[in-house]
């Protein structure tokens, strides 16, 4: 962990540290999601820059992940759904494990406006 303002270290860091592990208990308890998606909100407007592109990346994976899940449960009865659904599972796991890690960096995200990784 480091020491500089708005590093990991600090309360700023550890925010968007949290709201990446309340996306993925969302799995299980998915209010925990919606609260994350509460504090990106919250916190996005006075955060550093390199947090910003954090706070932009967490809200958009909620809104995209909405969107793979409704599209998976419209679809889930011809099959093609459980596939989204299972697409959806990774990516979520994936876009927060890659945000954890830079953050825990205190990098900024590369590209917080992808629909991808």
């Amino acid at each position: 962990m480091q020491d500089d303002a708005g590093a990991p270290g600090t309360g700023e860091g550890k925010t968007a540290y949290l709201i990446y592990i309340l996306y993925l208990f969302g799995l299980v308890f998915g209010i925990t999601a919606i609260i994350g998606l509460v504090m990106a909100y919250i916190y996005r407007d006075d955060a550093q820059a390199w947090l910003r592109t954090h706070y932009r990346f967490q809200i958009r994976t909620f809104w995209i992940g909405l969107v793979y899940v409704a599209v998976g449960i419209v679809t889930a009865p011809v099959f093609i759904g459980y596939l989204v659904l299972l697409f959806w599972l990774i990516w979520l796991v994936v876009r927060c494990v890659k945000g954890i890690k830079l953050v825990d960096e205190g990098r900024a995200q590369i590209d917080p406006e992808t629909w991808w990784f």
